[in-house]
């Protein structure tokens, strides 16, 4: 198909808020907008936020990208969607949202996924007749610390019962977004996943299963349709087309979670090809050419977005949110200590601030497990903290512990990756808001003792990847030359020099979390 004067308008709801962008069918980016909205944090475990939020904050991010006039809107000729994964909206039939969205941290629906997984013979926590039916059927089994959508729904049909007979379809925030775009109800193969009620053997053809419906207690009718990631979902409703000054032919795509849309638009799609995201949260993750689980370590591999093909799928809690968090919640905090607002250079300063500082910290050592963990291990009521501190831990050597922090949480999971794969990674494509620290590139490429190669435009992964499909799904690009379209601006290569300081701290970072974990079990078990 022609490629001369299309567009792709891409959406990419991330936690932090929506980030909306313009793509040519070269997959080239010509502009984004970005608009921030609140994350909720109820006791108990909760994590929500306010569908309206996001709604009104795309539509403000999109108004203001179009009227930057960086191109004529006749010539955008399909929107493509990509959202954080495992939340959960609950809607009524005219696709209202009937309160907030229960997102990926909430861990509130813990004791009905334990009760559910139970059974007389355990592995890991799982009844080994139910594990075992999970991972042959799926490729792998919702997780035991209720951070997956099945968990979601059972915490709302437990503790808020009106709102679950008041539900007319349960839905992921990409399927969401496609609904409020297009006013039709479906999930994606892949969007619908961590519902862990699809057949997922035949990946061209990813069913329902009736067993695993019976054994969730969900009601099926409240479950959305299902369609390829590659399909069209609809026409853009005329409304929002005439608010947006679109032709009303506009296609939306079905569009795929966050993790699935950043391995696309990282670049590495071959299978084994690996990336490293650092954005809110984090993940290592790449396409493999099979279906496999690793229950042991939270890994799977699930249906991708691009058709016929796995992804080796697994997320970390905290990455970039835990700079975030230094730098709003200690560094900056509002309070009677306040100077002022937060600079609009913090994270710049941040990146000074590290980089100056030497490599170990002066052997600090920060755990990133704010909000608990995923992988390699499934517990949420792990935490955080600063390890090893004295009189002569300076503020710079906390900053630069959290950047170390984080990367030793990654080469944790790529021991695990490794193993799963039964191969290196050789190379990462490093994407995220992370990515565009240089500081943090290379100490990520010390502590891995990998090259790390730092995509182009890395914290528009997410909007690339979903342009990319959207291009590929229309006609206007091969999947297979999707590596292609993406370039590299950077690596960074492990110094030797700090190799040996690296391995030491990385060794008591792992020590630090089997010391402690029964601890922060006693401090943080929910009542």
């Amino acid at each position: 198909m022609s490629t001369d004067n299309k567009f792709i308008l891409a959406i990419d709801l991330g936690t932090s808020g929506p980030k909306v962008a313009l793509f040519s069918a070269q997959g080239e980016l010509v502009g984004s907008e970005f608009e921030e909205t609140p994350v909720l944090l109820p006791p108990g475990g909760g994590a929500e936020q306010a569908p309206d939020d996001w709604l009104g904050a795309i539509e403000r991010a999109g108004k203001r990208l179009l009227a930057k006039g960086l191109i004529s809107n006749d010539d955008i000729v399909a929107v493509a969607t990509t959202a954080q994964w495992s939340g959960t909206v609950a809607v009524d039939q005219d696709g209202n949202a009937l309160g907030n969205a229960v997102i990926w941290m909430d861990s509130r629906g813990a004791p009905y996924i334990k009760k559910m997984v139970d059974g007389p013979l355990k592995v890991e926590g799982y009844g080994l007749a139910k594990i075992l039916k999970w991972i042959r059927l799926t490729g792998g089994a919702p997780g035991i610390s209720g951070k997956d959508p099945i968990a979601h729904i059972l915490y709302l049909k437990h503790e808020h019962p009106d709102i679950y007979q008041r539900t007319y379809k349960f839905l992921e925030p990409v399927d969401y977004i496609g609904l409020r775009l297009t006013g039709n109800f479906a999930a994606s193969f892949n969007s619908i996943t961590l519902n862990w009620v699809t057949d997922n053997r035949n990946i061209e053809n990813v069913t329902y299963h009736d067993g695993l419906i019976k054994l969730s207690t969900i009601d099926r009718a409240k479950l959305p349709d299902l369609k390829p990631a590659n399909a069209i979902l609809g026409n853009l409703r005329p409304d929002i087309a005439q608010a947006w000054g679109l032709r009303e032919d506009v296609k939306v795509l079905m569009g795929s979670p966050d993790v699935h849309s950043a391995a696309v638009g990282s670049g590495a799609v071959r299978d084994f090809e690996s990336h490293l995201y650092i954005g809110t949260s984090g993940w290592l993750t790449c396409h493999v050419p099979f279906k496999k689980t690793d229950l042991f370590h939270n890994l799977a591999a699930l249906p991708s977005a691009i058709p016929g093909r796995y992804l080796l799928t697994n997320e970390q809690e905290c990455a970039g949110g835990c700079l975030q968090y230094l730098r709003n919640n200690i560094l900056f905090a509002q309070d009677e200590l306040s100077t002022g607002p937060n600079p609009s250079n913090a994270y710049k300063l941040l990146d000074q601030i590290a980089e100056r500082t030497p490599a170990g910290s002066g052997k600090l050592i920060f755990t990133p497990w704010l909000y608990g963990e995923r992988t390699p291990v499934d517990d949420h009521s792990v935490r955080g903290g600063f390890h090893n501190q004295s009189l002569n831990t300076t503020r710079a050597h906390m900053v630069r512990a959290v950047f170390e922090g984080v990367a030793y949480n990654a080469r944790w999971l790529l021991k695990y990756v490794e193993q799963f794969n039964k191969q290196p990674v050789t190379a990462l494509n490093i994407v995220g808001g992370g990515a565009k620290s240089n500081i943090w590139c290379q100490i990520h490429a010390d502590v891995l003792n990998r090259p790390i190669r730092q995509v182009k435009d890395p914290i528009e992964a997410n909007v690339r990847g979903a342009a990319l499909l959207a291009l590929a799904s229309l006609g206007y690009l091969k999947y297979d030359e999707i590596g292609t379209r993406v370039k590299i601006t950077n690596t960074y290569t492990p110094n030797p020099d700090h190799r040996k300081i690296y391995d030491e701290l990385f060794s008591e970072f792992v020590a630090i979390y089997e010391s402690n974990r029964k601890i922060y079990a006693r401090l943080n078990r929910q009542h």
